[in-house]
């Protein structure tokens, strides 16, 4: 088993295999610190919204093999569109 450290300097198993909750934490956290908010406009917190639409992409195989930052980012580009 080798290991990797993420951007929060957390070490996980590189065996490619990702948790849902590990999927969520990393989503969550990635969005967090990219985005400069911690709350919408319509008064929902990025925590609360994130940690339910991550499980979403989770339980899509295509776009769990992309990984969670990356689901973030494309989720963040429609972030303020009406």
């Amino acid at each position: 088993m080798s290991l990797i450290q993420d951007e929060a300097g957390q070490w996980h198993d590189d065996s490619g295999e990702i948790t849902e909750e590990e999927f969520v934490r990393r989503f969550t956290a990635h969005c967090l610190k990219v985005c400069g908010f911690t709350t919408f406009d319509d008064g929902a917190t990025v925590k609360e919204y994130c940690d339910d639409v991550a499980r979403s992409y989770f339980a899509d195989p295509s776009y769990r093999e992309e990984g969670p930052e990356a689901c973030a980012d494309a989720d963040m580009s429609y972030w303020g569109e009406e």
